[in-house]
């Protein structure tokens, strides 16, 4: 089971991601692209919190999730060009934690991505030369 706060600092744990907010939802951007968010599940009552995320998927991996009763695409062209909703409280944290990395990945800026791909260790390790 996730809660909202872990999606929330799952996301924000990602070199240069923010919140803001998309059509009064909490979403989750790296250079004003958005990755991932969160939306209130379907029949959720007003203002509750939301129980569901969603992310950027590529298709080969909408493929694996398919069978998971946690992640589902999304509907229409949203869903077509990847997006993908998970249930938070049927899925496994460290799933999630990849899910939304790979999304990072989709939308993030190449040097970034290879910046984190490096890691902490390595670049370090290449500044003290």
């Amino acid at each position: 089971m996730v809660t909202t706060s872990q999606f929330r600092a799952l996301a924000l744990a990602l070199p240069g991601a923010e919140e803001r907010s998309h059509f009064g939802k909490a979403d989750f951007r790296v250079q004003d692209k958005i990755f991932a968010g969160l939306a209130p599940s379907k029949g959720a009552a007003r203002g509750a919190e939301p129980e569901r995320g969603y992310f950027k998927a590529r298709p080969e991996l909408r493929e694996e999730l398919a069978g998971s009763a946690a992640f589902a695409p999304a509907e229409g062209a949203w869903g077509k060009s990847g997006w993908t909703y998970v249930e938070l409280p049927r899925a496994e944290l460290a799933l999630l934690r990849e899910m939304l990395l790979e999304s990072w990945k989709l939308v993030a800026p190449a040097k970034l991505v290879a910046a984190q791909e490096r890691g902490p260790a390595r670049a370090a390790k290449k500044g003290s030369r």
